[in-house]
């Protein structure tokens, strides 16, 4: 008996009863990865076809967003430094949830994707929806803990990071 190791008493292999349940839990985090992706991609464009979002005052605007969320956020100062240029703020909001989205959506340096994700949920969670009561309407704090086993997993299915690490263990014979 090996110390530490699980050792497995059934394998399966095509078309026996388990075979199933071995690839359901492969393609686990597919459904979580697409979700995430989609959404972050439709949050990018969306902020960055509404003119009265990209806009330092105004009703809708990242400015009044920011002013309002100030006073009951858990970090001021981090909006303090947004509203230094909310413009600014807002197209890089934007522009960081685009290539989250379409990184994770693809699978490309899919982990920094989702650290990038999860850091964009942490930022909003201590600031804009901080103030939720009870803290479990704001969903970023779901959003964070959605991008947790992503940040941890990856991509290793259909994504541009699995077909790169099989090129890579093809030139390599197999050693990656």
């Amino acid at each position: 008996m090996t110390h530490g190791m699980r050792m497995d008493t059934h394998t399966s292999y095509p078309g026996q009863r388990g075979d199933w349940r071995d690839t359901a839990t492969r393609y686990a985090l597919l459904p979580l990865r697409v979700f995430l992706g989609v959404t972050f991609i439709y949050a990018g464009l969306d902020k960055l076809t509404d003119s009265a979002f990209m806009q330092s005052a105004g009703s809708g605007s990242v400015g009044d967003i920011m002013r309002s969320a100030r006073n009951s956020s858990a970090i001021p100062a981090l909006v303090d430094l947004a509203l230094k240029n909310p413009v600014g703020f807002g197209y890089a909001i934007a522009l960081g949830e685009l290539a989250v989205g379409i990184g994770t959506l693809i699978g490309l340096l899919a982990r920094l994707a989702a650290l990038g994700g999860a850091l964009i949920s942490l930022s909003l969670w201590l600031t804009v929806s901080w103030a939720s009561d009870p803290y479990y309407y704001g969903n970023d704090l779901a959003y964070l803990m959605a991008w947790l086993p992503l940040v941890l997993a990856g991509a290793a299915y259909f994504s541009v990071d699995a077909a790169l690490r099989a090129r890579r263990a093809q030139r390599t014979g197999g050693f990656s």
